[in-house]
């Protein structure tokens, strides 16, 4: 059964600034076929809109691809280029909910991820944290979601074949998104 975000106890309506200090926007993407490697992007900004009429609710972000972080400064490079990202071309992946739902903790958003020019619905499915005061009495919200993209569905397509059969990379991608969002007074 899916309730709107107005049934959960702790729900509070406005507009949320999403806070990149205390927020991670990251992925995991198979390598050589038997590990992963990890990254996250420095730069990204979004609001969140809660309502009492559920279908008004709504998030929209932005992240900075040139931000990516591998903690290897050349595989950040080269997934800055045109091999992969395309940073000059297309310097930001945007996402636009067409619909956020909750059932209890559990939160769904639907909406359309734009990487590289083009744009795919994707599924967000995650845990709504709640909401609390910080120190500084500002009202926060916290929650984390994740997908699973197929890269090459946004035109990221490069990969190299390895000696000993197989790929250098994985074509799926997940997605994880950790969130604290500051109510905008």
């Amino acid at each position: 059964m899916t309730t709107s975000l107005l049934e959960h106890p702790s729900f509070t309506t406005g507009t949320w600034h999403i806070d990149a200090t205390h927020s991670t926007v990251s992925f995991t993407v198979k390598h050589l076929m038997i590990s992963k490697v990890r990254g996250t992007f420095e730069g990204f900004s979004g609001t969140i809109v809660t309502s009492e009429t559920p279908a008004e609710n709504s998030v929209t972000a932005e992240i900075a691809m040139a931000t990516i972080n591998t903690n290897q400064a050349d595989r950040d490079g080269h997934l800055r280029n045109n091999d992969f990202f395309n940073v000059e071309q297309f310097p930001t992946a945007t996402f636009k909910s067409t619909s956020v739902a909750i059932n209890g903790d559990d939160l769904t958003i639907e909406g359309d991820l734009t990487l590289r020019g083009v744009t795919k619905p994707v599924t967000l499915k995650g845990e709504f944290g709640g909401i609390a005061q910080n120190p500084y009495g500002q009202t926060i919200a916290a929650a984390s979601a994740s997908t699973v993209i197929n890269r090459t569905n946004f035109g990221v397509n490069y990969n190299a074949a390895l000696e000993t059969g197989g790929v250098l990379l994985g074509e799926d991608v997940a997605l994880t998104f950790d969130l604290q969002a500051a109510l905008q007074q």
